[in-house]
């Protein structure tokens, strides 16, 4: 699996690249600054990029954009994105994108080598991973707001892992109920905010999250 890697700190650049490596990645390359980022995405077309937000010249939102002009010549390249923090307006910028695998994940989260391996296959695979601190404070900017005012307790619990990209399998296995239970709050999650049931892990949570506004 190819893997381009856009960090600008050293030391963690090159211990993505052993970490990747180790799980049996192959890093085709690994730079430090947006316009590189665009070359090496759009030249080398890899399995998933691993991308820092800010990144030089400017340290704003350079990591992301050149993501995202990627993905426009290259659509649905799958993109995991690296984060100090949740940036809101770059994650609505990613997760309305709706094609190919997506991610976001902050930074703290590399530590946990499983999770952040797993991430980085299932965004490969055209999944979603998304930190559940950034999922909580999407749905909490919205907690207020119609029509998440219509779901049970129980059924934030479930979109919040499915926001996550956890199947219903897992869902169950977290909260500890039937996979049967879960198919029926996923469903009523749907029926509630008028979105069509899928199948599809990938197409629920982008279109959950896209009716979220995120």
């Amino acid at each position: 699996m190819r893997v381009v890697i856009a960090e600008d700190l050293a030391l963690l650049r090159d211990g993505l690249i052993r970490l990747l490596e180790a799980f049996g990645f192959e890093v085709v390359e690994a730079v430090d600054n947006g316009p590189s980022l665009l070359r090496a995405l759009t030249a080398h077309r890899p399995d998933v990029a691993v991308v820092d937000v800010r990144l030089p010249p400017t340290f704003t939102d350079e990591g992301l954009a050149a993501a995202l002009a990627a993905r426009r010549e290259v659509p649905g390249l799958p993109v995991l994105v690296l984060s100090q923090h949740v940036e809101r307006l770059y994650a609505r910028e990613l997760l309305t994108d709706g094609s190919g695998g997506i991610g976001y994940l902050l930074k703290d989260r590399v530590s946990d080598v499983g999770q952040f391996v797993d991430a980085v296959r299932r965004v490969a695979a055209g999944g979603t991973a998304l930190d559940p601190d950034v999922v909580a404070q999407l749905l909490t900017r919205r907690a207020r707001e119609e029509p998440l005012q219509m779901l049970t307790p129980r059924e934030r619990e479930v979109l919040g892992l499915m926001a996550e990209g956890r199947s219903n399998a897992a869902i169950a296995s977290a909260l500890f109920v039937t996979d049967k239970a879960i198919g029926k709050h996923t469903n009523n999650i749907f029926a509630k905010l008028g979105l069509p049931v899928s199948e599809d892990d990938n197409r629920r949570v982008l279109a959950v999250l896209a009716y979220l506004g995120v």
